[in-house]
């Protein structure tokens, strides 16, 4: 596989569709209950629309999840925190039976789930995190390979 082809971002499917059509269902309904209930006060509009507008930014957050590699590292946005995470840091890509996502385990010790590769796109889900962890590996290769 070519660099190019590795180097694309990282996306999840199933989630991102999911999101995107509840989001715009909620929005319209909003609108349609905000528009034709009747005896709603200003104040009650403004309130539905409020937190038809919060659902819709968190459906949106949540479709936009993805993790985008660049030449320095890879740009990780989950659902609230985006990190950015240089080659060298990152030490093993894992994504074994039961992960909800892929999950980067880091030179400090810590970890960073990368919930732009989700279980639920199944054997798509499963090619991504090889692309990954193969990308990873390039990336980070050192010339004395350590």
């Amino acid at each position: 596989m070519t660099d190019d082809a590795l180097a694309a971002p990282f996306r999840p499917r199933l989630a991102r569709l999911v999101t995107l059509v509840v989001g715009v269902a909620v929005l319209a309904l909003t609108a349609l209950l905000v528009v034709t209930m009747p005896g709603l006060a200003a104040l009650d509009q403004v309130g539905f629309a409020l937190f038809g507008l919060a659902i819709a930014w968190f459906c949106w957050r949540q479709a936009s999840v993805s993790a985008v590699p660049d030449a320095t590292g890879l740009r990780v946005r989950n659902l609230l925190i985006t990190t950015h995470v240089t080659w060298a840091q990152i030490v093993s890509v894992r994504f074994g039976q039961g992960r909800p996502w892929v999950q980067l385990d880091l030179a400090d010790g810590d970890t960073l789930a990368v919930m732009g590769v989700q279980r639920a796109d199944g054997a798509h889900a499963e090619s991504e995190a090889r692309r990954l962890a193969t990308l990873v590996a390039r990336r980070s290769a050192t010339g004395a390979d350590d």
